[in-house]
Formats: structure tokens, C-alpha cells, sequence
């Protein structure tokens, strides 16, 4: 979902969702071809500071709860999480194009810190793409986190905790760091970036994405 007009990344959501069994990681497709940057991603200027530990390839996967195409992605990257080698670190950042996502950034985050945000990922993207409910208040959020059957004091704790708060501005650093003006959107090893648009559709970007792990661990020092 595009920073600016919030419709579109050009994203096939029959390539998406469709064809969700098991990969082999790399998938045939991405060992058999070279993707070029510039066209299939963007090979950072600056190195972006990254989490993983030493000797692991770290995945970013920026999203924003309330996109379309972020839903529509999930179920295709879940699936893609289940065959990934040990030596690959995928984190999720909530991304804010405005003031108006942070509510959403930290209810993430509240989740990450009660560790529920795996639990409750799907959950979230049904909540507001399928049962169409407006979480992005904390008026609007708190009472369905209840309903879910979380403990609303200990929720409001983390959500305005300064550790989230921490988060919400670390994750705005590094999306500014990766460029970042659309979701969903992935960086890879600090140095590279793809995402629908370059790579014609998210389940191709997944493709890039694993020849991109192969390459950050060809050129490590």
C-alpha cells in the first residue's frame, strides 16, 4: 500500500494466497535465475543496522495492519516462515506513513511484549479486513484486546510503556532507513530491499528474497 495514495502495490492476490503448500528453500525458482538490482530490488546505499545475531540473515518485513494487501500477503508468508533455514532471522515492523498508524504500531508491539503478537497476528488482519472493525484508536483497540481475552490492565501497561514507545520510534528509523514508501515491503541483511512493485507481485518478492539471503551469505565477511 502505496505512503502516499494508500491503494496500491501492485500485488496478484491469486499468486498470494493460491499455491500455499510446502517450498523448498530456495525455491527452484530463485536458484535457477540471477535478479538484477535495479529492477528486482534495490541494493541499499548505507548498510541498515540490523537485530539477527552474528552468523544469522535477518528479514524485515515492514506491514501496516490496517492494508489490504498486507492481509493478503500473510497467509502466503506464513507459509514461507515455516521452511526458512536456521540461519535466517525474520522480524515484523509496523510501518507509519502518518500519526494516525502509530495506535496500531503499538498494538503490535503491547502484543510483542505480552508475547502474543505471533498468536495474534491473524487475528488482527481478520478483526479489520473480515470482521471490519476500526482498530485504530486505543478506544477501539483496548476493548476488542479485552474480548480476546487479555488482561486489559496489563495490556495498557506495555501499549504506553516507554519500551514501546522505544519500538514505535526505532521502527520509524528504520523504515526511513529502508526507503520504505509501501507495504507490504521486505529488507533483507541490511542491504537490500524488494517488494511488490519491483518484483511484479509479493510471491515473486519472496523468490528475490531468498536469492538475496543466498547472496548476504556469499558476501559476508
Amino acid at each position: 500500500m502505496n505512503r502516499r495514495e494508500f491503494p496500491v502495490r501492485a500485488l496478484a492476490a491469486a499468486s498470494v494466497v493460491g499455491a500455499l503448500g510446502s517450498m523448498p528453500f530456495l525455491s527452484a525458482q530463485a536458484q535457477a535465475r540471477k535478479f538484477e538490482d535495479g529492477a528486482d530490488f534495490i541494493s541499499m546505499d548505507k548498510p541498515v543496522g540490523v537485530e539477527a545475531a552474528p552468523g544469522k540473515v535477518e528479514v524485515v518485513e515492514f506491514f501496516w495492519y490496517a492494508c489490504p494487501h498486507c492481509n493478503a500477503f500473510e497467509p502466503r508468508l506464513e507459509a514461507w516462515l515455516k521452511v526458512l533455514p536456521r540461519d535466517v532471522s525474520v522480524r515484523r515492523v509496523p510501518v507509519a506513513f502518518r500519526d494516525t498508524f502509530v495506535p496500531q504500531q503499538r498494538l503490535y508491539y503491547a502484543l510483542e511484549a505480552m508475547g502474543k503478537a505471533e498468536e495474534f497476528q491473524t487475528r488482527v488482519f481478520s478483526a479489520i479486513h473480515v470482521q471490519k472493525m476500526a482498530l485504530d484508536t486505543q478506544d477501539t483497540i483496548v476493548p476488542w484486546v479485552e474480548k480476546q481475552g487479555l488482561d486489559k490492565a496489563k495490556f495498557l501497561e506495555h501499549y504506553n510503556s516507554f519500551g514501546v514507545s522505544t519500538k514505535v520510534r526505532k521502527a520509524k528509523q528504520l523504515q526511513d532507513a529502508y526507503k520504505i514508501d509501501g507495504v507490504p515491503s521486505l529488507g533483507i541483511a541490511g542491504r537490500y530491499y524488494t517488494d511488490g512493485t519491483l518484483a511484479k507481485n509479493m510471491d515473486r518478492a519472496l523468490q528475490v528474497t531468498e536469492f538475496l539471503i543466498a547472496e548476504a551469505r556469499r558476501t559476508k565477511a
